[in-house]
């Protein structure tokens, strides 16, 4: 059984662990042998750029597709000799919306607790539940059609929960949401974690990922280009630097003469020193600053973000969205 190791010491499964996955399409190696152990109760993020495989990932562990080698388990299950089991333990929900247009939101839901087998009533109490949690009970009795991108996105998890799955595959759940859209679905991916629930989350905007991942994987040319947590991820790339501004060109001068290694902008009176954004190295130089009688008039520190840690380890690959996403939310 694949395993992860937890703080006391002891090997306990992890909600996804795969080993070697692999996946072509003709001639074309979509991936290349990956590694996933993704612990949980945790949020995952798999980020890359358009077609790097991050959808075949997600139908591969969701048993949608089969892969071509490779060892997987998915809550604890085998996923080649296991996968009805691996089917009742996951809900998934795609980069499109599952929900049917010319029924209700409610009669969505009960169409999909009619398919996880649960008895009428069952079935009515887990969807008014649901659609409470999700707030959709005023708009329950309307065709979902009519419903917001936002309204939609909430009802297809809420559709994906009525199994109470314990891990959960978002494949892209906020491309196209408004900012407001994308906020409430954060909450909402919270939420279930805090519930215990896994997520694995496959995304294009690198602030969500910031935001709500535990843990990030970079997808490239069908390998992992890097794993780890967000701040792990970030002290991976060059760049970092700590800037300090002065008032008086005196000033300037002598911080200049302590500081040897900085970069000066003699114009704006500013130094910009590289620094990896810790702690300590913010207090070494502020410490040669003391012993030089030193104190700059304003002191700001940069550290690399995912945007720059994407375009180092993809080339600048396109197809991922650093910013806030524009489109309305009709």
């Amino acid at each position: 059984m694949l395993t992860q190791r937890r703080d006391d010491g002891h090997a306990s499964p992890a909600a996804v662990c795969a080993v070697g996955l692999r996946k072509s399409y003709g001639d074309k190696t979509v991936l290349d042998g990956i590694d996933l152990r993704i612990p949980a109760g945790s949020v995952f993020a798999l980020l890359g750029p358009n077609g790097a495989g991050k959808t075949t990932a997600v139908k591969i562990l969701s048993t949608l597709i089969t892969a071509d080698a490779g060892q997987v388990q998915v809550a604890g299950h085998d996923l080649a000799t296991e996968p009805q089991a691996v089917r009742a333990a996951i809900g998934v929900t795609g980069q499109f919306s599952a929900v049917d247009g010319l029924i209700t939101g409610e009669e969505n839901m009960f169409l999909m607790a009619d398919l996880h087998h649960l008895p009428k009533r069952e079935g009515r109490r887990v969807s008014a539940e649901l659609l409470e949690r999700f707030d959709l009970t005023e708009a329950a009795k309307r065709p979902a059609s009519t419903y917001s991108g936002g309204m939609k996105r909430r009802l297809d998890i809420a559709m994906t929960l009525v199994g109470d799955p314990r891990i959960i595959f978002l494949d892209e759940p906020t491309t196209g949401l408004d900012p407001r859209s994308r906020h409430n679905m954060w909450q909402i991916i919270r939420e279930l974690v805090t519930g215990g629930v896994t997520v694995f989350l496959t995304t294009q905007y690198l602030d969500e990922a910031d935001e709500l991942a535990d843990r990030i994987a970079v997808l490239h040319d069908g390998r992992i280009a890097a794993h780890g947590t967000a701040d792990e991820l970030k002290r991976l790339v060059p760049g970092g630097h700590v800037r300090l501004r002065f008032t008086h060109p005196a000033t300037y001068r002598n911080a200049a003469s302590a500081l040897g290694e900085a970069t000066r902008d003699d114009e704006s009176l500013a130094l910009q020193i590289p620094s990896d954004g810790s702690q300590r190295a913010l207090r070494a130089i502020l410490d040669r600053l003391d012993a030089a009688g030193v104190e700059a008039d304003e002191l700001t520190v940069h550290t690399p973000d995912l945007d720059d840690v994407f375009f180092a380890l993809t080339g600048g690959s396109a197809g991922i969205v650093p910013d806030q996403p524009k489109e309305a939310d009709r």
